[in-house]
């Protein structure tokens, strides 16, 4: 029955560990690519998925993006054990300058805009100075802010003339 197959545990080890034993058996000076893992892994190992090379893409992509394999030449090898870390994306933080012994660092403001003091006296309304034209008001340059209004046509006379 199939169900009998699919419960047996699968014999194989894991991916990384099998893509990590094709490197080392390789060893080639420069890295393996992707095709020389799959033909070591096949020829070790039987039995493998239908969806191997799949599995080995998504395995390899995933080694690579946690920086235990480095990808050059379209070749895959092990880090340099004495290359420096992969430093993250973005800016690095600022470094925090050290406070002198005996310094007790302030209490860290909130963020936003203070709280009104529900304690202090109403402020007093500013009194708006009445408008005395309808006009907008004129700049240095001679003329108003915005658009111009349009202007529009005189109505002509439609229909006969009488003579």
């Amino acid at each position: 029955m199939a169900s009998e197959e699919s419960s047996k545990p699968s014999s194989l080890p894991p991916y990384p560990e099998m893509i990590f034993a094709a490197l080392d058996a390789l060893n080639e000076k420069d890295g393996c690519n992707k095709s020389s893992i799959s033909n070591y892994i096949e020829s070790n190992h039987g039995g493998l998925p239908a969806d191997h090379l799949t599995l080995l893409s998504h395995h390899l992509n995933e080694l690579k993006e946690s920086g235990e394999l480095v990808f050059v030449k379209n070749n895959y090898m092990k880090p340099d054990p004495s290359a420096p870390a992969k430093r993250g994306r973005g800016r690095p933080p600022k470094p925090k300058v050290p406070l002198p012994p005996g310094a007790v660092n302030a209490p860290a403001r909130p963020r936003g805009r203070p709280r009104k003091d529900p304690n202090a006296p109403p402020a007093q309304k500013k009194a708006r100075p009445a408008a005395t034209s309808s006009a907008p008001t004129v700049s240095k340059t001679g003329r108003p802010r915005g658009r111009p209004r349009k202007v529009k046509p005189e109505m002509a006379q439609t229909g006969v003339e009488a003579s």
